[in-house]
């Protein structure tokens, strides 16, 4: 199965945190694609420090929910602070990564909704989702990716 995610830090050395986040993927799941940057506003809520976003796509026979806690773990090792305020509103934060989509797969639990439920709200998100989109369909995933 294919996975798009979006990764994104508005705190400290952005690019830094955006690379560690992306080798740590790198590690659990191996190869990937990535999409070009995207610098934006905060999404959601006020805040003076901008995003630096990038989508990443790759593939695993894991089912969704155990990604998604793989990539909550990696948030958790780049920076253990929470991702939002006692209200449940949106922070800043050093590091943020969110399931995009998983192949054509639709899930909607308490946990995990997919398609990523403001996908087409958000350019950071949409810009790189179609642009991996777009890599992934040139490749011939029947056989080991290169």
């Amino acid at each position: 199965m294919v996975y798009y995610i979006n990764i994104g830090s508005n705190l400290g050395n952005r690019l830094m945190n955006l690379t560690r986040a992306v080798s740590a993927i790198e590690k659990q799941f191996g190869w990937f694609e990535l999409s070009h940057h995207i610098e934006s506003d905060a999404w959601g809520y006020e805040s003076k420090n901008k995003f630096l976003n990038v989508g990443m796509a790759f593939i695993s026979d894991l089912a969704p929910t155990d990604v998604l806690h793989i990539l909550q773990d990696i948030e958790k090792s780049i920076n253990p602070a929470a991702h939002r305020n006692a209200d449940g509103s949106y922070k800043d934060r050093m590091i943020d990564i969110d399931i995009m989509a998983a192949d054509d797969m639709v899930i909607n639990t308490p946990e995990l909704t997919l398609p990523h439920p403001h996908l087409n709200d958000r350019p950071f998100f949409l810009e790189p989702f179609k642009e991996l989109k777009e890599i992934m369909s040139t490749k011939q995933l029947t056989e080991p990716v290169s």
